[in-house]
């Protein structure tokens, strides 16, 4: 790996979580409502709160529902009005996820989303992993949507460990261009193994810095 500062995202659902993981080494957050679900867009007063609360750079999660990542086109509106909303409050990035009946990435709506989100950092999340062909669409992502910065992905497996061959392949492509914050189960505890392995400087946990509870 490079000799850049190595990221850890930390993923959180309240204030205190937020603070916490602020206190014991993130460098970053990404900020959802209902983790239970793995994560929904967190409500206005969460962010605002959050925002009063924290220095470091917050992603804010831009995903209004459970379930699949099948949108309606009036889900994708709502999707643009919270990434209008969270542009307009300055937050440091936005985290969201389509794919198409065919069980692919939906390049055209994610293109349509992080043109609107310009000029926050954009990452397309884990729906990746769910795809028929994550490497194919990985490709497709750094090929055809230049407003993408960043895939959180665990390389199509259950956990990061398992998909660490795939990661490597994403992040040695993906350069500086399309950045790979590794996730799936990394902890305060592997982070150092895996980083060893995968060759990545961005990774992301609930247990990224230890327990938040």
């Amino acid at each position: 790996m490079k000799s850049e500062i190595l990221v850890r995202e930390a993923c959180v659902e309240t204030v205190e979580e937020c603070v916490l993981a602020e206190k014991k080494g993130a460098n970053r957050l990404e900020l959802c409502s209902d983790l239970a679900n793995d994560g929904l867009s967190p409500s206005v007063e969460l962010l605002e709160q959050v925002m009063l609360k924290v220095n470091i750079p917050i992603k804010a999660m831009v995903r209004p529902r459970a379930g699949g990542f099948l949108y309606s086109e009036e889900e994708i509106r709502q999707m643009e009005q919270e990434i209008a909303f969270f542009k307009a409050k300055g937050v440091y990035g936005v985290v969201f996820g389509m794919t198409t009946a065919d069980n692919e990435l939906d390049i055209a709506a994610i293109r349509r989303l992080a043109q609107a989100a310009k000029p926050m950092n954009v990452c397309v999340h884990k729906a990746i992993d769910g795809v028929k062909d994550p490497w194919a669409d990985f490709q497709r992502l750094y090929r055809e949507v230049p407003e993408v910065d960043a895939v959180l992905t665990s390389g199509g497996a259950q956990t990061a460990a398992e998909g660490a061959e795939l990661l490597q392949q994403m992040t040695a492509l993906g350069g500086d261009k399309l950045k790979v914050v590794v996730a799936g189960k990394v902890t305060s505890e592997n982070i150092d193994e895996l980083c060893r392995t995968i060759g990545a400087s961005e990774y992301h946990g609930k247990k990224i810095v230890g327990e938040l509870k």
